[in-house]
């Protein structure tokens, strides 16, 4: 497979795959919870109860894929500039550049928050610092191999991704780009990558961001503290609810069907325009022949 920073890939991005970039976001209110605990690690339960607590609109992984207009292709870019960025690595991130696509958010959790925890740290010192974990690792990988990895063996999705412009830059944003880094695939094998160094990734992040986060910014959290340390933590009022528990292994694969279904619109259309230009070049070259 190619390097992501070959020519090939380059090529796709900025001549194939192209599309006009939506227009910047602005940032009206500040940026006041980054949850920058590792994917599958109540991210999905942690979103809804911020959004409970009045963090209108707290970023989740998902998003990057649903939301409407889409910023993938731009995230794709945060990611080249954070793995294949200039020489001589003095390029920080600024604060300008993480709202021109989440700034109409308050809060983010899961792949977005953890791939660019370090740089979301320093972008927005004011910022409360969540770091949500499990305590089972071995827990933890099974859950990410039953999810994350399996993204990658769908054959689905992946030709899928050739004939849609939204898949393709899904799939070059999570496959190419976000996971393979996060977890040192250094041959963009997420599989082996997962499978080799998964739980002592997961270890250095969370040891990382004790070392960048004052103890008095910084919640160490799992899903099953519920409420109260978390609303403590922000000085929020207790929700007279229970703790939201969603997004099981079940909800994945939902969330993987609702993929499909868009990117197979996306290409049934493409691929009505293809047939209709191969047809007129056709119906023109068989004129021009029978003359």
């Amino acid at each position: 497979m190619p390097s992501m920073n070959s020519w090939y890939y380059r090529f796709l991005e900025n001549y194939v795959y192209v599309r006009p970039s939506p227009p910047p976001r602005k940032r009206t209110k500040p940026m006041e919870v980054l949850c920058v605990g590792m994917p599958r690690s109540g991210t999905e339960s942690l979103q809804i109860a911020l959004l409970k607590l009045g963090y209108d609109y707290t970023l989740h992984g998902w998003d990057l894929i649903h939301e409407e207009p889409n910023y993938a292709q731009e995230w794709v870019k945060l990611c080249r500039k954070k793995w294949f960025g200039p020489l001589d690595g003095g390029s920080p991130f600024t604060a300008e550049e993480f709202d021109a696509v989440l700034g109409h958010s308050v809060a983010v959790t899961d792949a977005a928050a953890s791939v660019f925890a370090a740089e979301l740290i320093a972008a927005y010192p004011d910022a409360k610092v969540v770091l949500n974990y499990r305590n089972d690792l071995d827990a933890w990988h099974r859950s990410a191999t039953q999810t994350i990895v399996k993204v990658n063996k769908g054959w689905g999705i992946y030709l899928l991704a050739g004939l849609s412009g939204q898949i393709f830059w899904s799939w070059q944003l999570y496959i190419r780009l976000m996971w393979p880094g996060l977890f040192r695939a250094l041959d963009g094998d997420i599989e082996t990558g997962m499978s080799r160094n998964g739980k002592w990734v997961y270890r250095e992040h969370c040891n990382m961001i004790r070392g960048l986060v004052p103890k008095e910014r910084l919640l160490e959290w799992k899903v099953e503290d519920g409420w109260e340390p978390l609303c403590e933590f922000l000085g929020k009022p207790v929700p007279d609810e229970p703790f939201p528990h969603v997004n099981a292994t079940s909800g994945w694969k939902d969330q993987e069907a609702r993929i499909a279904r868009r990117g197979l619109t996306d290409a049934v259309q493409n691929l009505g325009v293809i047939f209709a230009v191969l047809g007129g070049a056709v119906a023109i070259s068989y004129q021009f022949l029978i003359r």
